[in-house]
């Protein structure tokens, strides 16, 4: 993995979750299929393999780039401006 120039920019320290699952979707009754976190402000929210696709959203509406698994184990992360892991 390599580093961007997103990542660069990003604050540290990294910031805390917000919460520990997708908030839009427990206000819509749907279930996240995995988590992401938002490196730019924390939140969490669900992958685009769940129905309503909420990090994608975010990054959309934001403009936030960076986000890392939020599952036990992973500490990857995804670029949605590159649209590569970084």
């Amino acid at each position: 993995m390599s580093e961007c120039t997103h990542v660069a920019e990003l604050p540290r320290p990294e910031p805390a979750p917000l919460s520990d699952t997708c908030q839009e979707c427990l206000a819509a009754g749907s279930h996240p299929v995995q988590l992401r976190k938002c490196l730019s402000c924390g939140l969490v929210a669900c992958c685009d393999s769940s129905p309503h696709r909420h990090a994608t959203r975010h990054y959309k509406d934001t403009g936030h780039p960076v986000m890392r698994s939020f599952e036990p184990g992973e500490s990857w992360r995804w670029c949605y401006a590159d649209g590569r892991i970084v």
